[in-house]
This record gives C-alpha cells, sequence and structure tokens, in this order.
C-alpha cells in the first residue's frame, strides 16, 4: 500500500499538523500522527484553543485548582494553553531531535489584541517563551507592520518565530528581511544560531475566498476560469521569492554560522470551496524546505488520495506569473485583496480570543 504521505515528506515537505486539544494530548493520538502519519510539527492559534476549551471537560479539574488558587479568567487561558503547548512540546520531541532541531516543533501565539503593538508582542512574546521552557517551541507573530520590528527584535533574543498571516509577496520579501536582521542580532548578542528556528506562514485557501468572490462579481467567462488559481500562484511565486532571497552572501555567511533558513509553512491549506480538489492545497505546493500544516481530515485525506509531484512549485512559476497577470487585467487590485485579508485575519483572531475569554469566563463562574 503507498504511503502518500511518507512521500510528500522525501519530497522535502514536513507535515504539520492545525490542531491542538488536551484531548489529543491525553489519549496518545498526537503520539500516534507521529509515529504512523509523519506529523513533525503543530501549529495553534486562538480559533484552535477556543475549539478545544469550549467542547472537552479535560480542563475541569485545572480549572478548579486554578480558580481555588484565585487566578483570574486571563491567568486561566494562559495556564491551558502553555501546559498544552508544553506537553505537545515534549510529545514531538523526537522529531525535533531526529530532524537536528529543524522540525519537532509546537506554536503558540502571542495575543491577537496585540498585533499592532510592537513592544507589547515582544514582551508577551519573552514570557511564552519562559512560561513553555521548551527549546523546540515556537512563538507566533503575526507579519503586521508592527509585527516585522517584533520579529527581528524577538528573533534576536535567541527566540524562535513563527510569522503568521503573510498574505502578500511584498510582505513576504519583508518578513525574511525581518528574519535576517533577527539573526544578525542574535549573533551579535552572543546566541547559538544553529538553535534559533522560524517559518513563515504564508496562507493560501483564504486568498481564493477572497479572489473568488471578485470573480464572481465580475461573472465574465475569462474570469470563471481563473477561480480556485489565485492562492496557489500566490503561493508558488512565494516560493520563488524565498528561493532569490536564501541564495543570497548575507544567508550564506549566516548558514556559515550555524543558521537554519526560515521555511515557508503554507498555512490555510484545507480545501474552502467543496467544489474543488480536498487536497489541492497540498499537491500543488510540493517543494524542498517547506512545511504544510493541515488539519487532520486533510492529512488523512493526503494519505488516501494525494499525488505527490515533487519540485511542482518551482516548475510552475512562469505559469503562475500568468495567472497572476490575468487577474490584474481583470481588474482584481491584488494590493486591496491582501489588506482586506490580513484585516480580516487578525480580526477573527482577534474575535476568537473574546470567544475565549468569555468561555473561561463562564467556565470559571460554574466552578
Amino acid at each position: 500500500m503507498t504511503d502518500r504521505l511518507a512521500e510528500l515528506s522525501a519530497a522535502g515537505v514536513a507535515v504539520w499538523l492545525d490542531d491542538l486539544s488536551r484531548a489529543r494530548i491525553t489519549s496518545g493520538g498526537l503520539d500516534a500522527l507521529r509515529r504512523e502519519q509523519h506529523v513533525v510539527g503543530v501549529t495553534t492559534n486562538p480559533t484552535i484553543f477556543a475549539k478545544a476549551l469550549s467542547e472537552a471537560a479535560d480542563y475541569d479539574a485545572q480549572l478548579r485548582e486554578l480558580k481555588a488558587a484565585g487566578a483570574d479568567v486571563e491567568a486561566v487561558i494562559r495556564a491551558f494553553t502553555t501546559d498544552d503547548v508544553r506537553n505537545a512540546c515534549d510529545i514531538m520531541r523526537p522529531a525535533y531531535d531526529a530532524s537536528g532541531g529543524v522540525d519537532g516543533r509546537v506554536s503558540i501565539e502571542v495575543d491577537p489584541r496585540l498585533a499592532f503593538d510592537t513592544e507589547k508582542t515582544i514582551a508577551e512574546a519573552e514570557e511564552l517563551w519562559r512560561l513553555v521552557d521548551r527549546e523546540n517551541l515556537f512563538i507566533k507573530i503575526p507579519a503586521t507592520l508592527p509585527g516585522l520590528a517584533a520579529i527581528s527584535e524577538v528573533l534576536g533574543k535567541g527566540i524562535s518565530v513563527n510569522v503568521t498571516l503573510i498574505f502578500s509577496l511584498e510582505r513576504y520579501d519583508a518578513v525574511m528581511a525581518a528574519f535576517l536582521s533577527g539573526l544578525e542580532l542574535a549573533r551579535a548578542n552572543g546566541h547559538d544560531l544553529s538553535k534559533i528556528g522560524s517559518v513563515a506562514s504564508f496562507f493560501v485557501s483564504r486568498f481564493d475566498s477572497e479572489v473568488d468572490k471578485r470573480l464572481d462579481k465580475i461573472g465574465t467567462d475569462e474570469a470563471k476560469a481563473l477561480r480556485g488559481k489565485a492562492a496557489i500562484a500566490n503561493a508558488q511565486l512565494a516560493y520563488q521569492h524565498y528561493e532569490q532571497l536564501f541564495s543570497t552572501v548575507q544567508w550564506d555567511e549566516l548558514a556559515a554560522a550555524g543558521a537554519h533558513p526560515q521555511r515557508p509553512l503554507w498555512a490555510s491549506t484545507s480545501t474552502k470551496n467543496p467544489d474543488y480538489r480536498d487536497v489541492m492545497y497540498v499537491e500543488q505546493l510540493v517543494a524542498p524546505g517547506t512545511v504544510n500544516t493541515m488539519p487532520e481530515p486533510t492529512i488523512h485525506a493526503y494519505a488516501d488520495h494525494g499525488e505527490t509531484t515533487p519540485n511542482i512549485a518551482q516548475a510552475s512559476y512562469a505559469q503562475a506569473q500568468v495567472v497572476m497577470d490575468s487577474l490584474a487585467a481583470l481588474g482584481i487590485d491584488y494590493d486591496d485583496v491582501v489588506a482586506v485579508l490580513e484585516r480580516e485575519g487578525v480580526e477573527k483572531f482577534e474575535a476568537s480570543w473574546v470567544e475565549l475569554l468569555a468561555t473561561v469566563k463562564a467556565q470559571l463562574e460554574a466552578v
């Protein structure tokens, strides 16, 4: 029987799970995914935690202890999330060791309400790094303009970073520049560059969701023919930018000092439109040195019928550019699309955080 996830991994794509809950940890389910499904990392976000805390009784005993100790809502959330991430880091530690610190990473996000506050983001990142206290942790920082400076500063402190909510090629270039600046700062501060990891989470399916709405409004046959093509083209061109930047002299010098490259991480890769192939955002973005973080149903779908074509992303640059040029010719404003997506991305995570606060507040009151 074909091991399709093994083929994907062999093509250079690290398979990560985009989900976490206490039940996954205590049941052994997360460890089973690592051992049996080639899962070598975990990403979380406020939406994932809001769902986990609202649906399970796994947190009840800890909730009672925290309430007895006088913890407020924020302290309870901090304890729940950092405990889960710490335990997930321990489960993923074999993948971390086997990959020389490249994989086996687990991400936890700074409070999304701080997305436009550089200094508070830095402080929160340091606090989360201290609380979780695992070297295979990633601190997620959004790629807002204020977030860019925070990314460099946090990396400069020797803290590994997952940069999230990247939608545009221009912002991706800025993220990679912030990564290099952060490594230069870390080296100046005396940190071991080989211990610092980073990924850049480039969001995929949401791009199609927004562009397809605009194509449907145009309504011509030419517009309809471009539905479902924008997101993959955008991500493929992002990989081209990655290849260009990580072949520079500046990077070569950092690599010689022990640094690992900041890998592109394809995020939001479950297919939102049921008319599209359910693994298209995995199949079309196969490229060496990348990460694809997926919800468990997408992992199982790929294991069942995913087709791996090595280096397909690199072979598609010219075609991807044609797609983007065709969208522009139809009047699709790329800059407006990515601005809307960034604003909505931050707002969605803020809304999830508010939902998380309300859920825990109600649970505290009910104890």
